[in-house]
């Protein structure tokens, strides 16, 4: 058996790292004690729980940990529930959960990306769904504020129209955080860790409302945690290879022109423009190409279907010779 978070090893549920990470040490079961939503249940959804928001197709719903179980809850919630997504036009919609788990927990082992905690639970039928912990919420209560990209550039759907938070480019989002981050240059660094990392695993849904800044207690603003990573190709046909485009005038570049996609090229450009010193920025390229192996190895160990995983790995090993 393995670790509902990590993939380690383990006879039962979660490892003690991850038990630390997520529950404060206490043996949660994996299993939630409630069905998954489904049309004829939602209203008992709506009594015992609040919908926290709709991420395009996906519902959100807010958790508490009550004891040693998870349950849901209209107030004080500390985790966040992503059953599968109740549409039809996604393919392979019923390994969503176990996709965005497995992209996060790449992110963060084998690239060191801050990411918020996350793992899979299952309802009892064994539907998966993906949890992920509230990282905006203080010790003693209360939360931190916090604001998306979308907001900083005061874009919304009344001001810029139905599709506002792909209006923009990850140049711009850099120039706001040179702004608002005192401690800009390692803060850069960590965004286009990001956006390398969305492009090369074929998330085309960082947008800039997947993006934010948090305030801490010191008035200092931080980037967040990483969160809502995914392969999209997966589960979309014809999307864009990325969200937002990469800077100003991307439709001139040489490599763009002549392959009709970014890159390596383009992501140094990218980095030049957000002032990142050459040694670093190609440092962090090349770590991409480097790691590899355990990428592979790491898919080979996610809860996907055998027929997904081999699209994962395609989807990534396409994407990563783009930027050798």
């Amino acid at each position: 058996m393995q670790c509902k978070g990590c993939y380690k090893k383990e006879e039962q549920g979660y490892c003690l790292k991850c038990r630390k990470k997520l529950f404060e040490k206490l043996r949660v079961q994996p299993v939630l004690s409630f069905p998954a939503p489904v049309a004829s249940n939602l209203n008992n959804y709506k009594e015992h729980t609040k919908l926290l928001s709709i991420s395009g197709v996906q519902l959100k719903y807010s958790l508490f940990l009550r004891e040693k179980e998870l349950a849901l809850t209209n107030t004080d919630g500390h985790f966040i529930l992503k059953p599968i997504p109740p549409v039809a036009h996604l393919k392979h919609v019923e390994s969503v959960p176990e996709n965005e788990h497995l992209t996060m927990q790449i992110a963060s082992q084998v690239f060191g990306i801050r990411t918020a905690e996350n793992a899979i639970v299952y309802f009892p039928d064994g539907t998966p769904a993906y949890i992920t912990k509230r990282f905006d919420l203080r010790p003693e209560g209360g939360k931190y504020q916090q604001e998306d990209f979308a907001q900083l550039t005061n874009r919304s759907n009344e001001s810029h129209g139905e599709y506002f938070k792909y209006d923009g480019t990850y140049e711009e989002m850099g120039q706001l955080i040179k702004k608002y981050v005192a401690a800009a240059m390692p803060a850069l660094e960590t965004f286009f860790n990001l956006v390398v990392f969305n492009y090369i695993f074929s998330n085309s849904d960082a947008h800039l409302k997947n993006f934010s800044l948090m305030r801490l207690d010191s008035g200092e603003y931080t980037l967040t945690p990483a969160y809502d990573l995914m392969c999209t190709q997966i589960h979309t046909v014809n999307e864009s290879d990325t969200a937002l485009d990469l800077y100003q005038g991307w439709m001139e570049s040489p490599y763009y022109s002549q392959y009709g996609y970014y890159g390596r090229v383009d992501f140094e450009e990218l980095a030049k423009r957000l002032s990142l010193q050459e040694m670093r920025y190609k440092r962090i390229i090349e770590m991409f190409n480097q790691k590899q192996d355990l990428v592979l190895q790491m898919i080979e160990s996610s809860f996907l279907k055998e027929e997904l995983k081999l699209m994962y790995k395609n989807h990534f090993l396409e994407r990563l010779s783009r930027i050798q």
